[in-house]
């Protein structure tokens, strides 16, 4: 009773089909993904970032006499 089988998933999928239409649905899809695109791009400028401040941290403390 727990778990759905596969034709619960196809009659769901069919009536958000139905209430939604196809070209909301493709268009959520195509946010949802430029959405995770952009969060990936930040994430790695901030990474990127994170890193030239350490390897900086790094150099400014080998300049200081010990």
């Amino acid at each position: 009773m727990g778990s759905f089988s596969i034709w619960h998933w196809l009659i769901v999928l069919g009536v958000v089909v139905l209430v939604f239409g196809t070209a909301k649905l493709r268009n959520a899809g195509s946010d949802l993904g430029s959405a995770v695109k952009n969060f990936k791009t930040a994430m790695r400028e901030g990474e990127a970032e994170a890193d030239k401040n350490k390897i900086g941290a790094d150099k400014s403390e080998e300049k200081k006499p010990g």
